[in-house]
């Protein structure tokens, strides 16, 4: 079982970066820690070939990696721990996949993406899924090449200024220079958000990395920094004259639903993609973690939690056909955690609270279809 590791402190402090919609571990991620029996994947139900030919699952199966594309700078959501490693939010939802299709967290293949390469990367056959806090929008669903899936955060964009900057409110930006990572949704939002507001445009100078557009407000070339509310909030801890110095100001003014994707084309992986991540919800829901899955597992007298961790109920174990072994979920569990433990680690750190990322139960978004 991989064990739980907070976000180390140095994660703050590391490489800045942002989209704004926006090594491999070494531990052993094997059942041998856990004493549970391992179901081999359905080899015997290969991924189904979608219009275009694809059969992601199969060859994943054969190659015995995933192929995630992600990133190694974003603090909390995907970044390298002083040992290299990869860490992070994200990267632990690329570990999800892997232990759902392969039984083994570890078995993953981390490729770091640009910004603007990584829809390119997604439609090469580069890797087999994007997970990169990458907005689902109309129009990148409908001619990037990509098929988006049960986001696995929700987001939504805000406006970051200088402390001392007398600037209380949006539209207090009126006139003024707002800066942004380009190639992605921000640039159309502040301008959809201040024709909203009935105030005069910003003028709007993007950048090609977060790094220019930090370099351009330490500068005094911004009045105000535009992205993603969580990633504004990664990068706030992060500043180098400290978060005190920068305020994110009240409000968001678009839906930034980020989402796993994969390629058009073929459904069983789109499927597969989507389960495991709708696994970690589920088990949230059911209050199965990675401490207690065993326990649950073994004694548990609930038959939708012991289909849900494939086990047999009535001397049969459920198979939905969906090219995923049925204890896929045991092997998310109790080796990357619900979606919860995914979220403590990586995100609240960073002082984020759950909201919109809560359960239904508990006011939230997250629901996930039933198991049967």
């Amino acid at each position: 079982m991989r064990p739980l590791r907070p976000v180390p402190a140095i994660l703050l402090t590391a490489v800045l970066a942002l989209t704004a919609c926006t090594g491999d571990d070494d531990g052993d991620a094997s059942d041998e820690t856990s004493g549970a029996t391992s179901t081999p994947a359905a080899t015997n139900a290969p991924g189904q070939p979608g219009p275009g030919g694809s059969d992601v699952l199969g060859t994943v199966q054969r190659n015995g990696r995933v192929r995630c594309g992600t990133r190694d700078d974003l603090p909390g959501f995907a970044s390298l721990d002083p040992s290299g490693a990869h860490v992070g939010f994200d990267t632990d939802f690329c570990r999800v996949i892997a232990a759902a299709v392969l039984g083994d967290a570890e078995a993953v293949d981390f490729v770091d993406l640009e910004t603007a390469n990584r829809f390119t990367a997604l439609q090469s056959g580069e890797i087999d899924v994007l997970v990169r806090n990458t907005t689902w929008t109309a129009v990148r669903d409908g001619t990037e090449g990509a098929t988006f899936l049960q986001p696995n955060f929700y987001d939504g964009q805000g406006m970051m200024v200088s402390t001392d900057s007398g600037i209380d409110q949006v539209a207090d930006l009126a006139g003024q220079v707002v800066c942004v990572a380009g190639g992605t949704t921000t640039e159309g939002n502040v301008a959809t958000e201040f024709e909203r507001l009935g105030a005069q445009p910003p003028e709007i100078l993007s950048f090609e990395s977060v790094e220019l557009v930090q370099q351009a407000f330490q500068e005094g070339r911004c009045d105000g920094w535009s992205s993603d509310r969580s990633q504004l909030t990664s990068l706030r801890a992060a500043y180098p004259e400290g978060p005190e110095s920068l305020t994110i100001l009240e409000g968001t003014f678009s839906k930034e639903p980020l989402a796993p994707a994969v390629r058009d084309g073929d459904s069983r992986w789109a499927q597969v993609v989507e389960w495991a991540v709708m696994a970690t919800i589920q088990a949230e829901e059911f209050d199965i973690s990675s401490e207690n899955v065993d326990e649950v597992r073994s004694s548990s007298a609930d038959p939708n939690v012991l289909r849900f961790l494939g086990q047999p109920v009535d001397g049969t174990v459920l198979d939905p056909g969906l090219g995923l072994p049925p204890d896929f979920a045991y092997h998310v569990v109790s080796q990357v955690g619900n979606y919860g433990e995914i979220y403590d680690r990586n995100i609240t750190p960073l002082g984020l609270e759950r909201g919109l990322n809560a359960l239904w139960t508990d006011g939230g978004l997250l629901y996930a279809p039933p198991y049967r």
